[in-house]
């Protein structure tokens, strides 16, 4: 059986940093152009050679997504786009496009293909043709159940490694491939542009009766009839490796770093149990850590028959139970120095995430401001502050706090 990777996203480089330390065996990040998230910052050719250094001297693999539907014109620019990754030393591209593809494979021979979710991928024989012309990696389409999963492992090249997501955001377009964003708002959510008009409230108005709504649903507000819930597999990564998926991809370049940083780590901390401890319940603790960071009620999307994935119809929201408080910069022992994100109050216990590990209550019994001066709060975003609550923690660990 293969040994499951734990891929991590990253939409810039606060997040890719978050992923390293939090227990990542891979990133997947985007440059400026080509990747199917526009909207974050995502990575410069000088970001993306530092990337790919720093991760390769800790083990770790970067992938890099070249996942839109480019139209002709747009293809002029994958030479460069080719040559620049190469430079860089990264180890995969993640396509959808056989045009694409085929490019690539012959601009940078040395990069490893992953086929994206995006192509839609749903049996064993598009699987292996796949592999014929080149592809390393298929990342499956999320409309599949965990059978189905295991018939294209058993059917397929072994040498032919299998990705599946395991958490967050889903669409209610078939694998993500939509046009309801490009009709509405002339963004195309196939070259990265998605507005998620899917999250929105909609109802029913007759032509005649201008102004008039007619709820869809019983709620007074309308319905969100397109709004799916976010998949969660924490508790359900034995099922997959059994299967034959040898990477657990998580949903997220448009997230914060902070949820990076949690996600990754519970997922991390789920696969070692899994290794270190088959057939025991996952601890209380890594499932909780799901619930600490902004996320849609949760479901487990398509993989389970008898449990397919609902929408959540009374509202396009996110449940958020807790804030990043600060991350530490310096610690003695005795006292942090922190960089502070939310406002806390002295006296507020805080949580300290570690990698692997179950997260740490501190108190902050004391705080002074930037200039050693005591205070009842930190307060000013972004301010250096020095908190005493005798832990030693290393540079960069998050806190957060309750909400």
């Amino acid at each position: 059986m293969i040994y499951p990777e734990i891929l991590a996203p990253a939409g810039d480089y606060e997040c890719f940093e978050a992923a390293l330390r939090y227990g990542a065996d891979a990133v997947y990040l985007a440059k400026k152009s080509f990747g199917m998230r526009s909207a974050p910052e995502n990575f410069s050719q000088g970001d993306l050679i530092s990337a790919c250094k720093s991760a390769h001297e800790k083990g770790i693999r970067v992938y890099l997504t070249c996942n839109t539907l480019p139209h002709s014109r747009e293809l002029e620019a994958l030479p460069d786009f080719a040559k620049e990754a190469a430079e860089a030393g990264v180890d995969a591209f993640i396509v959808s496009d056989i045009g694409v593809m085929s490019i690539l494979k012959n601009l940078a021979p040395d990069i490893d293909i992953h086929i994206s979710t995006q192509a839609g991928v749903v049996n064993h024989a598009t699987a292996s043709e796949l592999y014929k012309m080149g592809a390393k990696r298929v990342v499956l389409a999320r409309e599949l159940h965990i059978d189905e999963i295991k018939t294209i492992r058993d059917k397929t090249p072994p040498e032919l490694e299998i990705e599946t997501f395991v958490h967050g955001a889903m669409c209610v377009s078939f694998s993500g491939r939509c046009l309801l964003s490009q009709y509405l708002t002339g963004r195309d959510a196939n070259r990265g542009e998605c507005a998620q008009p899917c999250r929105w409230s909609y109802a029913i108005m007759e032509k005649t009766r201008a102004g008039e709504y007619f709820p869809i649903s019983e709620s007074d507000g309308g319905t969100y009839i397109l709004n799916a819930e976010d998949l969660c597999m924490i508790e359900h990564l034995d099922k997959l490796h059994s299967a034959g998926v040898s990477s657990f991809k998580i949903e997220g370049r448009a997230k914060s770093s902070y949820y990076v940083s949690v996600i990754t780590n519970a997922y991390r901390a789920a696969k070692e149990h899994l290794l270190n401890h088959p057939g025991e319940p996952l601890p209380e603790w890594i499932k909780e850590e799901t619930e600490k960071v902004s996320h849609r009620r949760y479901s487990t999307g398509f993989y389970f028959p008898v449990d397919p994935p609902t929408q959540n119809l009374s509202d396009g929201g996110y449940i958020r139970s807790w804030d990043v408080a600060a991350t530490v910069e310096q610690s003695d022992g005795e006292y942090l120095m922190i960089r502070q994100r939310n406002r806390f109050f002295k006296g507020d216990t805080l949580e300290a995430l570690l990698p692997l590990e179950k997260p740490v209550p501190i108190v902050a019994d004391e705080i002074f401001d930037s200039e050693d001066q005591p205070a009842d709060a930190a307060n000013k975003a972004y301010e250096r502050y020095k908190i005493r609550c005798g832990i030693n923690l290393p540079e960069g660990t998050v806190l957060r706090i309750k909400k």
